[in-house]
């Protein structure tokens, strides 16, 4: 009887994200691969996550597990500025590697992760989960089907219930909610548009995170940007933090025929959400929106692995919204429009 190929994971990073992939890989729900171990280096947090994930190992510090020859791939799950060390040292171990979003800090880093991995030929696939929900496949689909003509502007926002956090208010350490919020959007624009980022403004402020002001006034919470874009087609995306009422996540994509809507649209009335509730049962939480997508997601990449194909979301892809991020942050602070050309943006 022919063995099966299987493959051994390795989650770095036991935070919200971490988890979900860890739990999706130790439940049975992804066929042909097993959670190995689990590197989360503060104690208290190891402590609790082992409780729930028992049979899986767990280590403080990331290159002891990936020199474990029963794992064969690992999931990033750390703060972005690690993201590049790690993939590196895991390349070098020929371990294959899911990172989630952002990719990295800036093009630099990128080019370094996407040079490793072809150096040790291994598979990098980057976390933009939508590109694996149902709903958004689906639109995309009919983008491509021709249903509404020529695409002419995509529109997608991202606003999150969650306060940010401390670690978030410097800009140079987190690259801003336009890194951690809307990544997925500026993935989103490229992936409806088919299109690179030509040229970017965007305009942010702070409106709910009272804290930041006095220690890092160049803080936003809020953010939006408007985009032109290689082929002449249009983007906007709309982020904010700490918004109360829920978990959204919307996309629009205008045609010469027609429009194509991912998530509600109301045609009745207005309808208004705030913290103490609305009419409508509103999404708290992106883990709970996107559940079955995160699920799909580690499911291709354990198959991409395996079956030795192209991820959906590559470094390419990840390194693109990245330089959209730095393009976005530098248009912020000096207040004009950024081309995706210039040496901030670049690197070089």
């Amino acid at each position: 009887m022919q063995r099966v190929p299987h493959l051994g994971i390795c989650v770095i990073g036991g935070g919200r994200a971490g988890m979900i992939h860890a739990r999706n890989f130790s439940s049975g729900r992804i066929a042909r691969a097993e959670l190995v171990s689990v590197v989360e280096p503060h104690a208290e947090t190891r402590t609790r996550i082992a409780a729930e994930l028992p049979d899986a190992e767990f280590h403080a510090e990331y290159r002891e597990a990936i020199a474990d020859p029963r794992v064969g791939a690992v999931v990033v799950a750390t703060p972005s500025e690690l993201h590049c060390a790690i993939v590196v040292a895991a390349a070098a171990a020929g371990k294959h590697i899911l990172c989630e979003k952002p990719m990295a800090m800036n093009a630099p880093e990128c080019d370094e992760m996407i040079a490793a991995v072809e150096r040790g030929g291994v598979k990098l696939q980057i976390g933009f989960m939508r590109r694996f929900d149902a709903s958004f496949a689906a639109a995309k689909a009919r983008v491509e089907s021709g249903e509404i003509g020529r695409v002419v502007l995509v529109k997608s926002l991202t606003h999150g219930p969650t306060t940010p956090k401390p670690w978030m208010y410097d800009i140079r350490q987190s690259n801003g909610p336009l890194s951690e919020v809307n990544s997925h959007d500026i993935d989103t624009l490229r992936w409806f548009s088919g299109s690179e980022f030509e040229e970017v403004y965007a305009i942010g402020g702070n409106f709910r995170s009272p804290d930041a002001k006095s220690t890092f006034p160049d803080f936003y919470d809020n953010v939006v940007l408007c985009a032109r874009l290689r082929n002449g087609m249009q983007g906007t995306i709309c982020g904010a933090q700490g918004v109360q009422y829920g978990y959204d996540a919307r996309c629009e994509v205008l045609g010469e025929k027609g429009l194509i809507t991912v998530g509600h649209l109301h045609s009745d009335s207005v309808t208004s959400f705030t913290a103490s509730g609305s009419a409508s049962k509103v999404v708290r939480s992106w883990s709970d929106l996107f559940a079955d997508a995160y699920r799909a997601e580690d499911e291709d990449f354990v198959n991409c692995v395996l079956d030795n194909r192209t991820p959906r979301a590559t470094g390419v892809d990840g390194k693109a919204a990245v330089m959209v991020v730095n393009a976005g942050n530098l248009s912020i602070a000096q207040r004009r429009p950024v081309r995706m050309d210039e040496p901030g943006v670049t690197g070089r």
